[in-house]
């Protein structure tokens, strides 16, 4: 498996998280030519509490958000717009961490009946757009955010969900 994820708030079994962050992880990875099976990724399922409290933390934003990621390595490119340089496996049979996840069920519920989008949906969005993140992506300056849309849009298009901007 390329996710493992951890349900703190029981609200996520009625989604089926661990099936959506799989596929929707997976399809990030294959999309970019990475090999799945090479990887890992540990995902929180959590609450808004929980993640306004890991957002303090790390962001100095002590309000909940839908999703935070911390990827294992910067990949980050230097030059507006391009690619980020993939990652480097660690060289051994096991699988090679690509960072960790958190999902808050509130925020995500919240903004899926917002914008009238079906909760499944939203949240894969929300986790290939973490997954992006893990491997450099970024939408901070505008030639990075097209980037990061473009390549959202494309691998959700191949699971079927429309383009959500």
């Amino acid at each position: 498996m390329l996710t493992e994820t951890m349900l703190e708030d029981d609200r996520w079994q009625t989604l089926d998280l661990p099936g959506l962050a799989e596929t929707a992880a997976r399809a990030a990875l294959t999309h970019l030519g990475l090999a799945p099976d090479a990887w890992e990724i540990a995902i929180l399922a959590c609450d808004d509490a929980r993640i306004a409290a890991l957002n303090a933390d790390f962001r100095d934003k002590p309000v909940p958000t839908n999703v935070l990621s911390w990827p294992e390595t910067d990949l980050a490119p230097d030059t507006p717009g391009a690619r980020p340089e993939a990652p480097a496996q660690a060289g051994d049979d096991a699988p090679t961490p690509l960072g960790d996840i958190a999902i808050a069920w509130d925020t995500c519920q919240r903004e899926a009946e917002a914008a009238g989008k079906p909760l499944p949906d939203h949240v894969t969005h929300l986790i290939v757009h973490a997954v992006l993140h893990l491997l450099g992506y970024d939408h901070i300056r505008d030639q990075d955010a097209t980037l990061m849309e473009t390549t959202e849009v494309a691998i959700l298009g191949k699971l079927g969900v429309p383009d959500p901007y």
